[in-house]
Parts: C-alpha cells; sequence; structure tokens
C-alpha cells in the first residue's frame, strides 16, 4: 500500500496529473475540511459550501491533466474557492434582484446589521475574557493594549521588570487567544 501522506503538496499534484487516485483522495482529506470552514464563514450554508467543494474538486480531477500551478497547491485550491463563492453570492444577489427573495438594500441592511451584531458579541467575550485575567497580568495588557504604553513604560509605572511585564503581556495573549479561539470555533 502507497503512503500518501508524507508527500508535499507538489508531490501529489504530480501524482494527480499522473491519474493517481491515492494522490487525489489525499489532497482531498488534507483541504476539504478547511475549505469547507472557510467556505461556511462566506455563505453561511453548509449544504451550499459542500456542493460548491464538491464540484471544485470534481472539476480538478477531470482537468488534472492540463492544471498548470504558478504558486503552490493550496493557493490554486484556495483561488478555486474563493472564485465559486463569489459566483455563488452574486447567483443569490441575482435571485434577490428577480424578486424572489427581498430587497438587496435590506438584504444588505441585515448583512451589515448581522456583522454588527456578531462584532459587540466577539467584543463582550473579549472584555468578558480579559476581566477573568489576574489583576497585575490585567493592569500589564489594558496599559499595553488599550493606553497604549510600551513594556518599558509600564515597567517604570509599576515598578516591576521589563521581563515581568513581557511575562504578564504573554501569559494575558495566550488566556485571551485561547478563549477567543473557543468562542470562534463555537460560533463559527
Amino acid at each position: 500500500m502507497h503512503s500518501y501522506r508524507a508527500h508535499t503538496d507538489e508531490q501529489l499534484l504530480s501524482l494527480l496529473q499522473a491519474g493517481d487516485e491515492g494522490a487525489f483522495t489525499e489532497l482531498y482529506a488534507r483541504y476539504w475540511d478547511k475549505l469547507l470552514a472557510r467556505g461556511m464563514t462566506q455563505l453561511k450554508s453548509l449544504e451550499d459550501t459542500e456542493e460548491l467543494l464538491h464540484d471544485i474538486f470534481v472539476r480538478l480531477w477531470k482537468r488534472r491533466e492540463t492544471i498548470q500551478i504558478r504558486y503552490s497547491f493550496h493557493t490554486y485550491i484556495a483561488a478555486m474557492l474563493k472564485y465559486e463563492v463569489l459566483k455563488k453570492l452574486a447567483d443569490r444577489k441575482k435571485m434577490k434582484l428577480q424578486g424572489l427573495s427581498e430587497s438587496p438594500e435590506s438584504s444588505l441592511a441585515d448583512y451589515s446589521t448581522q456583522q454588527r451584531l456578531d462584532f459587540l458579541e466577539l467584543q463582550e467575550r473579549l472584555e468578558a475574557s480579559i476581566k477573568q485575567l489576574p489583576e497585575k497580568c490585567r493592569l500589564v495588557f489594558r496599559l499595553s493594549r488599550e493606553e497604549g504604553f510600551s513594556g518599558k513604560e509600564i515597567a517604570r509605572k509599576l515598578q516591576i521588570t521589563p521581563k515581568t511585564v513581557e511575562n504578564h503581556l504573554n501569559r494575558a495573549l495566550r488566556a485571551l487567544r485561547s478563549s477567543l479561539n473557543l468562542f470562534l470555533t463555537l460560533f463559527l
């Protein structure tokens, strides 16, 4: 049994161009979830995104012998997704303009309102996460990120070493990143 996991994308692409189904399967497995997540953020529909990805991979297989890639396979497949998503969004807008849904202005307002609500929710989550930090860590973070103080200025102001300031900032950023990653995973 030939193992494809150790191959680079470029090696897999060469094998794919030669008609190797195993290489195609490996590329599919590597990129399906990433592309699905990216497509879902824009299309907001699992069914539409899966259908779109299926079409992309079918087209990839059919065109395997003539594919010309300038940069990397990752860039190529991401660009394919980008253009297909834009096409799908244009089709949706066209349907709305034809009276199959509400007016485009209303749709844009709804999207803008949803973005604002999402931003406010993220901002609230960030503030709640900051409040959970230990007092000194929270103070250092706020002085750095909200007040714009440099590490040296914070160290002087709080009478601590610059290394301690750096440690507090690293700790705060790790905690916030972890908290927000969990939130964004649930959110998306």
